[in-house]
């Protein structure tokens, strides 16, 4: 290759060059020199060096003009930063190229022409050499240029680019982060333009961005150019790819989510100033993701490939052709956030009180904050903003950076949690809800809002102030009981951010919950549309099924994705996964379930559990969970699951529903699987040498076994006063059911509520040597305090490690 001054090619950069060719060439260039040859793609280019920019200002005599212009800024004066960052890009770009650099440049074109044909088109990106740092990410701090063909294109798309290193938010960036302005240079990348728009792109995080979970790859997509997502300008698909089993060989997308996908960003051809325009996206294509599970499954092992080659979270931009139909990788930094965070502490945000939700979207943050709603239209009102207002927008771009970070949360119409306003949300510790719909219309200035981004994947704002509280939480060197410490969750979008918890696994995942929020139709009005009688009902199963085959295919998908979320935050501990557990009348309120449920006086005592499973009235229903399950443990490679049955009255009963279970593909013993029954009925504890022939573990559910125990119904408000789990009759059952257990040699635990409201209890459990307990998030690390002492009282010594398996 010829040699030149100020270019240099991908093959020729790495890691190492970043003050030469900014963190963003560097990067790909790391990329294109090590990876490619193992089966990553990348598209070829080069980089004009930051001695490039250098000449630029030097031979254009732009240096001293530049200080000027910037002297004794007022970074918090919005109408100064935006006089004199104008005159600081005229500076730049008046400055022009110099004739020995432009002529390097056409020089390195024609060699990307030659190897990709004269129909190249290129994207021209900035690479600032204070960008993607792994304390500091600079992301679209400067400018990008799509779609450039031609000399005369390409030379001023370069100019432009230079003068981009003083736009408004670059500027204000620079100070906020402790940068000199001029000791800040500019690279920029030219590298062959990815046909994205004739298909799809997005980013991808090799950790859960909430949470900072690092075991899955987090992919965000929509069709067209990436920069809409990006910039925030949709609601994009996410998928969740879990890194432990993939390595393991299974391939399976963990989770995933439909975007509306509102827009696509397109070229326009012949129009010379603008090569690039949003038009709406077809309705019958915002409908399907954007791209298949196999390639989210591709791009989640190219996502793997950089984290392992650059030893850190990373933060990724990938595109797929539209011509030749493949995926490529257009930029990789450290990410820069979420993997800063400190584990052994958290803050718990939680609502304490209850209100309407006016508007709801994705959430960002974790936490909670309310203030004046400010309705901010476009940039010329950013000016009215106070700080502490809570800022409401259609999307936010860099340029808001420097109102953004007085807000007390943020609120848009669009974008997904990896658009701009989520990432500054996310380095600014502010909630903030995207992709809200119509926020701007349903929120006025001056309304008192509220803001929680506390309750899950689902953000609201709340109209007025609801009361919420913080708790700080300290995890940091709690040393493991020799009881184990379990969770109990129903909630898969609580999974990641309550692992971080010091636990042994999940105690009890309630799959009723999954149902109820994931899927919220019945099971059997799925798979059996044509006997919902009613059309209204019919019409709106059809609308929930459209991205499936048909209903029990969407069922399946959407339960094996909740339970393998909760499973996968917590592998390899043990996850004990109740099968569903609805009362008649609980089922009766899903979507379509009064066609296919009974009317009882008692359902607490009626058609519930382990009764409903083999019978011909359900059994088609069960039939699903358990083909979820087994997708669960077999495709996606979550062999850590066990399934328990609830709600086993007799003997006979579970020999007939582990017969049900084989017949389904979850055979007792089969590659591993462990079964549980709850022990909730007091047959089950005189009877617990026959169950234990018939079960791995039992799980003591106390709140049915006290109710049963005692003959009192528990929701009755005036015999509820006669309800104490903590009674000595209720106590000697949990005993008895302890000592059947260690007897017969099998799992002990509980997982009703008992432990978490009452220390005695908890006490009492470690006291008769019950092999675990499952509590409630919120009371695990008061309860493990407490059961530490207890042990030490008793003489056990704790355990070293975070985890254990349950066997005995």
């Amino acid at each position: 290759m010829d040699s030149f001054r100020f270019v240099r090619f991908f093959d020729q950069i790495g890691r190492d060059d970043v003050a030469s060719v900014g963190g963003k060439n560097a990067s790909l260039g790391e990329m294109y020199r090590h990876l490619t040859a193992r089966g990553l793609r990348v598209p070829n280019g080069f980089a004009i060096t930051a001695d490039a920019y250098r000449a630029v200002l030097a031979r254009g005599g732009a240096g001293e003009a530049l200080r000027a212009a910037l002297a004794g800024l007022d970074p918090g004066n919005v109408a100064d930063l935006a006089t004199r960052g104008r005159r600081a890009r005229e500076i730049v770009y008046g400055a022009g190229l110099p004739e020995d650099l432009a002529a390097e440049i056409l020089r390195a074109y024609g060699i990307l022409r030659d190897q990709y044909g004269e129909e190249l088109s290129l994207a021209v990106r900035s690479s600032a050499t204070a960008e993607d740092l792994p304390t500091a990410s600079f992301a679209g701090q400067q400018e990008t240029y799509l779609n450039v063909r031609g000399d005369a294109a390409l030379l001023d798309a370069c100019r432009r680019d230079f003068a981009s290193l003083f736009t408004d938010r670059a500027i204000h960036y620079r100070l906020d982060q402790g940068f000199d302005h001029f000791k800040v240079a500019l690279s920029i990348g030219v590298m062959k333009m990815v046909r994205s728009d004739l298909a799809a792109a997005g980013v991808m995080f090799t950790l859960d961005t909430e949470s900072g979970f690092r075991d899955v790859v987090f992919i965000t997509g929509s069709y067209g150019l990436g920069e809409n997502v990006v910039q925030g300008a949709v609601d994009p698909d996410e998928f969740y790819v879990h890194k432990p089993t993939y390595r393991r060989g299974k391939r399976a997308v963990l989770r995933r989510s439909l975007g509306d996908k509102a827009v696509k960003m397109i070229y326009v051809e012949g129009e010379a100033a603008r090569t690039t325009r949003n038009v709406p996206t077809p309705k019958a294509d915002r409908g399907h993701y954007c791209i298949a599970d196999a390639e989210a499954l591709e791009l989640a092992g190219f996502a793997i490939q950089i984290e392992d080659h650059y030893g850190r979270p990373m933060d990724i931009e990938w595109a797929k052709d539209g011509v030749d139909g493949a995926l490529y990788i257009v930029q990789a930094r450290p990410e820069t956030v979420a993997s800063q965070r400190r584990t052994t502490t958290f803050d718990r945000y939680a609502l304490t009180g209850a209100g309407e939700a006016i508007v709801t979207g994705k959430a960002v943050g974790e936490r909670i904050a309310a203030g004046r709603a400010r309705v901010v239209r476009d940039l010329a009102e950013l000016g009215q903003f106070r700080s502490g207002d809570v800022l409401v927008a259609d999307v936010t771009t860099p340029d808001w950076e420097p109102v953004m970070k007085t807000a007390a949360a943020i609120v848009t119409n669009r974008g997904g949690r990896t658009c701009h306003a989520a990432i500054i949300a996310r380095e600014l510790g502010l909630p903030a809800v995207v992709g809200a719909g119509d926020a701007t219309a349903k929120l006025a200035t001056g309304d008192e809002v509220t803001v929680s981004c506390a309750e899950g994947d689902t953000g609201r704002i709340y109209r007025g102030t609801i009361p919420f509280a913080v708790e700080h939480l300290e995890v940091a060197d709690l040393p493991r009981p020799a009881t184990a410490i379990m969770i109990n969750l129903g909630n898969p979008e609580l999974a990641f951010k309550a692992s971080f918890l010091p636990n042994d696994g999940v105690g009890l995942a309630r799959m009723e919950f999954v149902i109820a929020e994931s899927i919220k139709a019945h099971p059997l009005a799925l798979l059996h549309p044509d006997r919902v009688r009613d059309p209204d009902v019919r019409a709106r199963i059809g609308a929930m099924i459209a991205t499936a085959a048909n209903g029990a295919d969407y069922f399946v998908q959407r339960l094996a994705e909740g339970i393998g979320t909760i499973a996968a935050a917590f592998w390899p501990k043990p996850v004990i996964v109740r099968m569903s557990d609805f009362k008649s009348n609980e089922y009766a309120k899903l979507i379509g379930g009064t066609d296919f449920e009974p009317v009882e006086s008692n359902p607490m005592l009626g058609f519930r559990g382990a009764s409903r499973y083999a019978h011909p009235a359900y059994v088609d229903g069960f039939r699903l969970e358990c083909r979820a399950m087994q997708r669960v443990r077999e495709e996606m490679g979550f062999d850590n699951v066990v399934v328990m049955l609830p709600f086993v009255r007799r003997v006979r009963e579970a020999d007939d529903v582990l017969a049900k279970m084989a017949e389904f593909g979850l055979e007792r013993g089969k590659n591993g699987l462990e079964v549980y029954a709850m022990c909730e009925i007091p047959n089950n504890v005189l009877s617990i040498d026959e169950f234990a022939k018939r079960f791995d573990g039992f799980s003591i559910g106390s709140n049915d076994l006290a109710q049963l125990t005692l003959g009192v119904d528990r929701d009755s408000e005036i015999v509820a006063f006669d309800y104490d789990e903590r009674d000595e009759g209720v106590k000697r059952m949990i005993r008895l059911a302890v000592e059947g257990c260690r007897r017969n040699g099998i799992h002990s635990g509980l997982c009703g509520q008992a432990p978490s409201d009452y220390p005695e209890i908890a006490e009492f459990l470690v006291e008769i040597g019950i092999d675990s307990m499952s509590l409630n998030a919120d009371s695990v690390l008061a309860t493990t305090r407490r059961v530490l002492e207890v042990e030490e009282r008793l003489g056990r010594s704790p355990r070293a490690g975070a985890a254990r398996r349950l066997d005995r």
